[in-house]
């Protein structure tokens, strides 16, 4: 979401957030919440860390860290453009750009956790990330570094959800980034995990508060 978020570029690709589908799903009556009540939905600082950026509230495309993520995609130099836009809100579209949003970043001397809840106005969900874009290298900063995705088996949250696991290879030292996209109703939470290792089992756990916390504010 990112971004959804903000992208994590040189540790990983670009696929905090989801774009909407061609064909969306039915969405419920009820009307989906704003960036006020979408605060409210974000993770609490986690034990270990600190509070990083935010909470920051306001139109998906206006926030800072959607317009940082898309400033880093447009300097990095990728193989396959088409994957910088995989599995992740396009900001550049108006309903998406105008969507209300809240985001909000943690970091240790370990990693860092970049959440976003948007809520759309119609209910979608991205597409699965392309065989394409499972392995692709980039030009980041003057550095070369290669992206390998894999699709985690995560326990399915909300009415749809989708995880994977990217390891970056390069520069100084590899990274890791799990990546999880949940929807309930009209409203996608996406979160970027980021660290040397990223647990899958660690990355479900994270995804179930997330969860829990969407369910609350989109009943």
């Amino acid at each position: 979401m990112s971004g959804c978020a903000a992208d994590e570029v040189v540790e990983a690709p670009p696929k905090p957030s989801a774009p909407p589908s061609a064909a969306p799903s039915p969405s419920p009556s009820r009307p989906a919440p704003g960036a006020a009540r979408l605060r409210a939905g974000l993770l609490p600082t986690p034990k270990g860390m600190s509070l990083a950026y935010g909470p920051e509230i306001g139109a998906f495309g206006s926030l800072k860290s959607t317009k940082q993520g898309l400033d880093a995609v447009r300097q990095a130099k990728l193989d396959r453009p088409e994957c910088a836009g995989a599995a992740r809100l396009d900001a550049a579209k108006p309903e998406v750009g105008r969507a209300p949003a809240a985001v909000v970043a943690f970091s240790s001397d370990h990693g860092s956790i970049t959440q976003a809840l948007v809520s759309m106005p119609a209910a979608a969900f991205p597409a699965p990330l392309p065989a394409q874009c499972a392995a692709y290298g980039a030009v980041v900063q003057g550095t070369r570094v290669t992206y390998r995705t894999r699709a985690l088996d995560m326990p399915r949250r909300g009415d749809e959800s989708r995880a994977y696991l990217t390891t970056a290879s390069g520069g100084h030292s590899d990274a890791q980034v799990g990546s999880v996209v949940i929807r309930r109703g009209k409203v996608i939470m996406s979160m970027l995990v980021v660290g040397q290792q990223v647990e899958p089992a660690d990355l479900y756990e994270l995804a179930g508060l997330a969860d829990q916390n969407l369910a609350r504010i989109t009943r």
